[in-house]
């Protein structure tokens, strides 16, 4: 995997961190293609519990490296293609489908600026821990752009469409403590503590019950785009699945015996 992208596991835990800190974390084609490999190894690798996904300096992500971009911008009108546009299919739609989608709590430790598509890997994210001196920016429209990188979906529900549509019309910066108030952060820590307290939270969920993570996940997903009635009957056959698992059962006997449990993610 390229160094601008770090993929390591340790004891259930996949930690992915984007490594560009001279560029803010920026995304060229390199860090694009090795962010999507990293998300789509944690996500199929079933001894990964759960993954924190970070990044290197002082930025977590100021989305598409604009650098990279306008010379592929000029090549596409030389060669008289729409190619630089494709990335939003290869690369972004990949990588949040895979946060998203995967089976196991992802947790995002935003220790600066989250911008455009790094906002979108954000929320794209399960909980995000979020430095205080972070800001997020939605950033598309101020590049004549829409939103990509699941932006249009997450952020309504995180926020509500009308706050969603005028961070996307407007774009501003938003520090730690809007972020939380406006449901973006789930918890604030301080920017030198980011890293400990980030890695804590995604330590504790790899540990938990992770087939229970992963119903939860599946559950919000479903009821998202259906009925009450149909989020019920999802309800009830997620609940039939995880009080069938070893991990209930573990969970009960420890309850009654005053233990913690130890979950075997089966």
């Amino acid at each position: 995997m390229a160094d601008s992208v770090l993929y390591e596991v340790h004891d259930g835990l996949a930690t992915i961190t984007i490594n560009r800190p001279e560029a803010m974390n920026a995304m060229n084609t390199e860090a694009k293609v090795a962010l999507r490999e990293a998300a789509l190894a944690a996500a199929a690798d079933e001894a990964v519990r759960a993954v924190l996904l970070t990044a290197a300096g002082r930025a977590f992500c100021v989305g598409q490296d604009l650098k990279e971009h306008i010379g592929n911008l000029a090549a596409d009108r030389e060669a008289g293609t729409g190619q630089t546009m494709s990335t939003v299919r290869e690369h972004y739609n990949p990588i949040v489908r895979a946060l998203t989608g995967m089976p196991k709590p992802v947790v995002a430790g935003v220790n600066g600026v989250a911008a455009g598509a790094g906002l979108g890997f954000a929320l794209a994210a399960d909980y995000r821990v979020v430095a205080d001196t972070a800001k997020f920016n939605t950033s598309f429209a101020g590049v004549a752009l829409t939103a990509d990188s699941g932006v249009s979906w997450t952020l309504p529900r995180v926020i509500g469409p009308g706050r969603a549509a005028d961070l996307l019309l407007f774009p501003r910066n938003i520090d730690a403590r809007e972020a939380y108030d406006l449901g973006i952060a789930n918890k604030i820590v301080p920017a030198a503590d980011l890293a400990t307290e980030a890695a804590q939270v995604a330590r504790a969920l790899a540990d938990g019950p992770t087939l229970a993570y992963a119903a939860l996940k599946e559950s919000l997903a479903y009821a998202a785009g259906h009925s009450l009635d149909e989020a019920l009957d999802k309800e009830d056959e997620l609940q039939g699945k995880a009080g069938a698992s070893e991990d209930h059962a573990i969970a009960v006997q420890a309850f009654i015996a005053k233990e913690k449990p130890k979950y075997l993610g089966r």
